[in-house]
Formats: C-alpha cells, sequence, structure tokens
C-alpha cells in the first residue's frame, strides 16, 4: 500500500510537468485557438468530398477539386515564409484564419443556396488553399518564440500534434454524421465559426519577432529566399526527409485521399464508413501524441522514420479489399505513426534552425512535401480508371515501405541527435548547426 501510495503522486508530478508548457500565457491562449480550428479543419475534408460526389462527380472530379486546394499551397508557401520572417508569425496566421473564416462560410453558403458547381468549389477551396499556405510556415516558426522554456519545447510540439490528433477523432466522425443528417454546407459552416475562434486567439499573444537576417526588411525577396534555400540544402537530414515526403504524398496519400472514399462509397457503407477510418486514425495519432509527451529518444529523426512504415497500411487494407475492421485497425497504426513521426521531425528542426529563418526553411520543407500532391490528386482517378483502384493503391503501400528504408539508410537522419553544436553555421550566427 506504501508503493501505491508513493507512485500517486509521482505519477502526477511527471503529468504536471509534460503539462507545465501550457501554463506559459502565449502558447496556453494560441493552444485552445489553435485546437478549436483544428476540430473545423479537420471535419471539412470529409464535407467536401461528399459536396463532391453528391453533386454527381466522381474519382476525377473528386481529385481535381482536391488539387485545387493543394495548388495554391504550393504556390504561395515560400512567400509565406519570407513574409512570416520579416512580419511575424503571429501577424500571418491571424490574417489567414480570417481569409479561412471567410471562405468556409461562402461555401457554406454555396451550398445552401444550391450555386455550388464543380468549378465553383473548386474556386472556393483554392482560396482556403492559399490561407493555409501561408498558415503552414508561420506556424512552424511561431511556435518556438511562444514557449519561454526551450526544454518544453518538445511538449509542446507533442501536444499541438496531440490536439491534431484528437480533431481528426472527433472532426470526421462529426463530419460524416452531420454530412449523412444536414449536407455538407452545415459542416463548413461549423469550420467557418472554429477559424473565428483561432483569430481571436492569435489576437490575445504577444511575442517578439525572432532575431534573424529575414526579420528585418531589408534585403530583396530573392535574397531572403536566396538565405533560406542555403539553410536548407545544406542539411542532408531535411532535404532528405522532405523528397521521402513528395513521394508519399504523390504516391500514396494523394491516391489514398481520392480512392479511399470512393472505395468507402461502394464497398465499406458510404460516408460514415469513411468518417470511421479517417477518425480511428485520429485515435491512433492521439494514442502516438501521448507516448510522445515527456519522452526524447536519443534518434529522433531515426524513431521518426520507422514510424512512417505504418503509413503503408491503410492503403494496404484497401487494396486487399480488407472489411471495414482490418481498415480501421490499420488507420490506427497509421494514425500513431504519423503522431510519433510529426512531434519528433518538428521538434528536431526547431532545435536545429536558427529561429531568424526558421519560417523559410519550414517554407521550402513544405513545398517540397506538398508539390506533387496535386499531381497524385489529379491523377489518381484517371489512373485507376485505367489499371484499378486496387493496383494504385497497393503500389503506394509497397513504395512507402521502400522508402522508410533507404531513408534509414542516410546516416545523418539515422545518427540525428538533440544536441545542437555551440559552433556557429554558414552565415546566421550561433546555433545554425546543420
Amino acid at each position: 500500500m506504501a508503493v501505491e501510495t508513493k507512485q500517486g503522486p509521482a505519477r502526477r508530478r511527471r503529468l504536471n510537468s509534460r503539462l507545465a508548457v501550457l501554463g506559459e500565457r502565449d502558447f496556453g491562449w494560441f493552444f485552445v485557438g489553435y485546437a478549436t480550428s483544428l476540430v473545423g479543419s479537420s471535419m471539412a475534408p470529409v464535407a467536401v468530398a461528399f459536396a463532391v460526389l453528391d453533386g454527381g462527380g466522381g474519382g476525377t472530379e473528386l481529385g481535381w477539386v482536391m488539387a485545387a486546394r493543394i495548388l495554391p499551397i504550393v504556390l504561395v508557401m515560400l512567400a509565406g515564409g519570407v513574409v512570416a520572417d520579416r512580419l511575424g508569425s503571429r501577424r500571418v496566421m491571424l490574417v489567414s484564419d480570417v481569409l479561412r473564416c471567410a471562405v468556409q462560410g461562402g461555401f457554406a453558403v454555396a451550398l445552401a443556396t444550391g450555386h455550388a458547381p464543380v468549378w465553383a468549389m473548386a474556386a472556393l477551396v483554392a482560396a482556403w488553399g492559399l490561407g493555409e499556405g501561408v498558415f503552414m510556415p508561420a506556424l512552424g516558426a511561431l511556435v518556438p518564440a511562444l514557449v519561454r522554456r526551450k526544454d518544453r519545447l518538445p511538449d509542446a510540439n507533442a501536444l499541438l500534434g496531440l490536439a491534431r490528433s484528437v480533431s481528426t477523432v472527433a472532426g470526421p466522425a462529426l463530419a460524416g454524421v452531420i454530412t449523412a443528417g444536414y449536407g455538407p454546407g452545415a459542416v463548413l459552416l461549423i469550420d467557418a465559426v472554429t477559424y473565428g475562434v483561432g483569430a481571436l486567439a492569435l489576437a490575445r499573444i504577444r511575442v517578439d519577432r525572432p532575431a534573424g537576417t529575414g526579420g528585418d526588411g531589408d534585403g530583396s525577396v530573392l535574397a531572403d529566399l536566396r538565405e533560406g534555400w542555403t539553410e536548407f540544402r545544406s542539411r542532408r537530414w531535411l532535404w532528405t526527409t522532405t523528397v521521402q515526403m513528395a513521394l508519399f504524398n504523390l504516391l500514396v496519400w494523394a491516391p489514398f485521399l481520392v480512392l479511399g472514399p470512393l472505395t468507402a462509397q461502394r464497398e465499406l457503407g458510404g460516408a460514415r464508413a469513411w468518417g470511421l477510418v479517417l477518425g480511428v486514425y485520429g485515435v491512433g495519432a492521439v494514442l502516438g501524441g501521448v507516448l510522445m509527451l515527456g519522452r526524447r529518444p536519443g534518434r529522433p529523426l531515426a524513431v521518426a522514420t520507422v514510424a512512417t512504415f505504418g503509413w503503408a497500411l491503410p492503403s494496404a487494407a484497401l487494396a486487399a479489399g480488407a472489411p471495414l475492421g482490418w481498415t480501421v485497425a490499420a488507420a490506427l497504426v497509421a494514425g500513431a505513426g504519423s503522431a510519433v513521426c510529426g512531434a519528433l521531425f518538428e521538434s528536431t528542426m526547431q532545435s536545429w534552425v536558427p529561429a531568424g529563418v526558421l519560417a523559410r526553411v519550414t517554407a521550402f520543407g513544405g513545398l517540397g512535401a506538398f508539390v506533387l500532391g496535386p499531381l497524385g490528386l489529379a491523377a489518381a482517378g484517371p489512373v485507376a480508371d485505367r489499371v484499378g483502384v486496387s493496383a494504385v493503391l497497393l503500389f503506394g503501400a509497397g513504395w512507402q515501405l521502400l522508402a522508410g528504408v533507404a531513408v534509414l539508410s542516410v546516416r545523418e537522419v539515422r545518427c540525428r541527435r538533440w544536441e545542437v553544436p555551440a559552433e556557429p553555421g554558414p552565415g546566421v550566427g550561433a546555433g545554425a548547426a546543420r
């Protein structure tokens, strides 16, 4: 009994330590707003997919609409990184949330009034993607500025990943039910409201712009981009994992997003089944996020890469014609791997890349990861029409396994640790280690 009595307070102290970053005012406000907007964001893709399908579209039309969202992200991400390093991440993210609130509200009205042909849906999701394209690099640079104690940075990223994971549980499941009962327009209206909450939270926080070469506005945009590119390409571990993500989005995730709803509609039961698959993917991510709280594996990128092997399983389950239960189990494992990979990779990048160029380096990484996504989304339907849905999904699953092995063979990935050497790196001052 004495041992049990001592263990209880010890567990509470460990939990309080892992959640202590929430007590930091600016991070706490941001976490609440971001977590709220994430719920709406995770609901919206289900609504968009079934808005297209219910409107008479098929796999090809769905692919084009999804590509219309990703393409603007690719086009504006580098500019978003430059602007965030110059003006500050908070301002850029605030404008992005306001824009996306307006877009999703307009989308909901268009669906409610029956004025939403495929071209109009594509235009609206393109505007949505424009907001995301400037938000993403700014987010990568904002988080370290919100966390005053840098030893809490891994926990901050784990908590943000956990929020993303919880939203992928609640969002798709809610979206499936609401779409089935009230139509996709209701889901998009909820998404608009959550973006408004995110904007209000960003308006309350105050952060200093990190000192660095990109924040003073005295150089040209091209000079800022060249500096960011130099920092990005000098880190082999960074561009190697970026290439892996680019091909993952092209060959694995894009076909899964396009052909998954199509398969669910034909074989698994429609919107509710697809919402369940994505929701359980989120459950796995929640479990992975909880696992990462308070943990710092000695070789974070190696562990992150091993976690990506699980991403092959959902595509493999769909390709094999597995029943819904097996597909859901595959999504659970893949979701856990996603949370582990995301938390470790983000913390590693924020530790090894100097603050003054972090938004631009994040932008180059995000651009590389997304640049092939529109092609994958647009091509998945037509290619599946020629060779079959199962063939496309099975190829993606096999590719993911081979890619993980290839990335682990890179020493800079396999041996990367947390510690950053004190020596300055090329051109940006102390802390800019490779």
